[in-house]
């Protein structure tokens, strides 16, 4: 017979507790955004950086490489207790405000830039104001030509001693054209050649020969495109020019040079005479067609003599070729403004006694001078 014994409930085994590790949390997720800058102290011995590693205190803390963030993807608080989730909330909030003010910053530069842009004015593309000269030819002897060449004509007068030719500027829409009184002085008849092709009968309107300027306009003319009048007491030595004219009779003939000289006082004739001395009678006198106009400079006579009846003028002088046929006709300066209108030239004589052609020394009235002798031109002159 076996004895009955009770058995006792045996208690649960625990086995002891290994010591416990150095607090670290856990890495944040993939993805999650760093925010905070400074280290997190939670317990004595452990500092927690940003990024998620520990450091003991006897070292540097070398926080690890923080992993790319998914684009579009939430930012997601750094793992390792309530400390780190106050300052990972605290860094959301630091980056909402920058974005706002990121925000704000480039709505007001967009505003700026709009405003800025409305009130900067548009470069024109049309003509320069107060010129012919369009912006991108302004500056070129090709831009002036092409621009002021249909306002400068070639003048014919016929008178009982022969023919002459020299040149004018056209002034208004309808026909009037500023010339040197020399060139059609005397002149019973007066033929106009447009720089088209176009001719005209003209009629004197006034003359001054004290300043060798003449009024002309033609008959029947409209819708001309004129010349712009300039400055030219703005003029300077050494600035670029175009003389437009027609030389022996070459309609339209462009030069160009520098102003060489102001204010040099340039004595011509007077009396009848043709344009540039050719086949035309001053007094008594009859000039070799092959010689220039003649004027007086410094005291010496220059292409034959002027005569007994003369007169001085202030002229500005150039090196831009001039020749027979060029007086009246414009000097231009680079904005496309008629600066003076040419009236004499230096020709030396050759060995057979004809004239060699230009040697850069030309003389132009001013147009100064013109402008201030309009009015009476046009109500008649000393004719």
């Amino acid at each position: 017979m076996t004895d009955f014994q009770e058995q006792q409930p045996q208690q649960p085994y625990y086995p002891p507790h290994p010591p416990r590790p150095p607090y670290a949390p856990a890495q944040p997720p993939v993805g999650a955004e760093q925010t905070a800058t400074q280290p997190i102290v939670t317990e004595p011995g452990t500092t927690i950086w940003p990024s998620g590693g520990h450091v003991p205190p006897s070292g540097p803390p070398i926080p690890p490489v923080p992993p790319a963030a998914a684009t579009g993807a939430p930012a997601a608080a750094p793992a390792g207790g309530p400390g780190s989730r106050r300052r990972a909330k605290r860094g959301v909030g630091l980056m909402a405000a920058v974005a706002i003010a990121a925000a704000a910053i480039g709505g007001g530069t967009a505003t700026l830039v709009q405003q800025a842009t409305a009130d900067t004015p548009v470069a024109a593309s049309s003509n320069v104001n107060g010129t012919n000269v369009s912006a991108s030819s302004t500056g070129t002897v090709a831009g002036v030509a092409e621009a002021v060449s249909p306002s400068i004509v070639e003048i014919s007068a016929s008178s009982t001693s022969g023919k002459s030719t020299g040149s004018g500027v056209i002034i208004t829409s309808d026909g009037e054209i500023i010339t040197n009184n020399h060139v059609i002085s005397g002149a019973s008849e007066i033929t106009v050649q447009l720089s088209n092709g176009k001719s005209y009968r003209a009629e004197v309107v006034g003359t001054d020969p004290d300043k060798d300027l003449a009024l002309i306009k033609l008959q029947g003319a409209s819708g001309l495109k004129t010349a712009t009048l300039g400055d030219s007491s703005k003029v300077r030595v050494g600035d670029q020019v175009v003389a437009i004219g027609s030389p022996e009779g070459l309609t339209g003939t462009v030069t160009s040079g520098i102003v060489s000289a102001l204010d040099r006082d340039v004595t011509v004739a007077k009396d009848e005479g043709g344009s540039d001395g050719r086949d035309q009678q001053q007094g008594q006198q009859q000039y070799d067609p092959r010689q220039g106009w003649p004027f007086e400079f410094g005291g010496q006579q220059f292409n034959g003599d002027t005569g007994s009846s003369k007169t001085t003028y202030k002229a500005l002088q150039t090196d831009a070729s001039l020749n027979p046929g060029n007086s009246g006709g414009a000097l231009i300066n680079m904005n496309g403004e008629i600066i003076g209108i040419n009236s004499a030239m230096y020709s030396p004589s050759s060995s057979n006694g004809s004239t060699a052609g230009s040697v850069g020394l030309g003389f132009a009235i001013p147009v100064d001078t013109v402008k201030a002798d309009l009015d009476s031109l046009r109500a008649g002159g000393d004719s």
